[in-house]
């Protein structure tokens, strides 16, 4: 099969710190490649993802992130790069609706984002000629009428993260320093248990930066420690050496490929049952699903008594790449064998 796979302009392909998107680009290409597939991965220039790649942006934009000329400037070419291939997996937002000019071509889309209003008035307006793909059972059932052609849950590569002994003496935070990502929460339960608490979290949006100063950095201490953003190196050593990752996010995510990374490091999660996390977690075996936050504080001494194997069994088993890139195949060549 040829798999064409477009990714937005905003970050490299693997991304080099925070990228959620981009690193399950990464590794659907790669992996499409490794099932004997021809891949041809239209991304931006300084991405390194090791297959046939195309680009009109030599960088990165990730400061006009959401932008619509951007967007179409980089859509435009890559819809004539990948003319002719079988399939053409888009995982940006506006290429959906230009490829209604291509009506011969298979295109399919994965939406990483929740069902709220104002995606959702797009997806809806596509469905009929783009198949979507949802991240999460829990994602899916916010669709309302929009037709969810499958489910396919993230993977990762889980050899690329080598187990840690969770003896670092810290719980761990990371994610984005942003709301709804919860680090303020995170840091007054760690205060809450007095346990040492590591905070990673990208913060370069003003936002994000406003987020911290007005919420985050006044509870630091005792303990609570940001210690900004960390690369993928970085990234494996924090969560191998945690006890256990606080995921304490309280909306409907539709996915969190943190909590995957931590149990492939071994390590627990400690979140509360929203979104994709009752997916993730198993409560009381890889990690805990919490009530609220009093109910996580009392959890959090009970993360020493899980077995860390049982975490990595479970990121190899359900969470792996090979998994996921072979739920894809299937799915792509039942829509062709669908078109005739």
């Amino acid at each position: 099969m040829r798999i064409a796979v477009i990714s937005p302009p905003w970050v490299p392909v693997p991304p080099p710190a925070y990228g959620g998107t981009e690193a399950v680009i990464d590794r659907l290409a790669r992996g499409f490649l490794a099932a004997g597939h021809e891949v041809l991965l239209f991304a931006t220039g300084d991405s390194t993802c090791a297959v046939d790649r195309r680009w009109v942006f030599d960088q990165a934009d990730g400061l006009r992130m959401g932008l619509a000329v951007p967007e179409l400037h980089h859509l435009v070419h890559a819809y004539d790069a990948v003319r002719g291939f079988d399939v053409v997996h888009d995982h940006t937002v506006v290429g959906p609706v230009y490829a209604e000019r291509f009506p011969d071509q298979l295109v399919v889309t994965t939406n990483h984002g929740p069902f709220v209003e104002e995606l959702a008035t797009i997806y809806r307006a596509v469905a009929h000629r783009v198949p979507i793909i949802a991240i999460s059972h829990a994602q899916a059932a916010t669709a309302g009428d929009i037709p969810i052609a499958g489910v396919i849950l993230h993977g990762i590569d889980p050899e690329r993260f080598p187990v840690g002994k969770g003896d670092g003496g810290y719980f761990a935070f990371l994610g984005r320093m942003a709301p709804d990502k919860g680090a303020r929460r995170a840091a007054i339960v760690a205060r809450d248990a007095g346990v040492r608490l590591l905070i990673a979290a990208k913060m370069q949006e003003p936002l994000e930066q406003q987020y911290f100063q007005q919420q985050v950095e006044p509870i630091l201490g005792d303990g609570v420690e940001y210690i900004g953003e960390v690369d993928v190196e970085g990234k494996m050593r924090l969560l191998g050496g945690a006890h256990a990752l606080l995921n304490p996010i309280r909306w409907a995510e539709p996915f969190g490929l943190v909590m995957l990374e931590a149990l492939a490091c071994g390590t627990p999660v400690v979140a509360f049952p929203e979104g994709a996390a009752p997916e993730i977690v198993d409560d009381g075996v890889t990690g805990f699903l919490c009530d609220d936050e009093a109910d996580m504080v009392s959890k959090l001494p009970l993360v020493h008594d899980l077995d860390r194997a049982a975490c990595r069994r479970v990121a190899e088993r359900r969470f792996s790449t090979k998994r996921m890139v072979r739920e894809h195949v299937a799915l792509f060549e039942d829509l062709l064998s669908q078109r005739g």
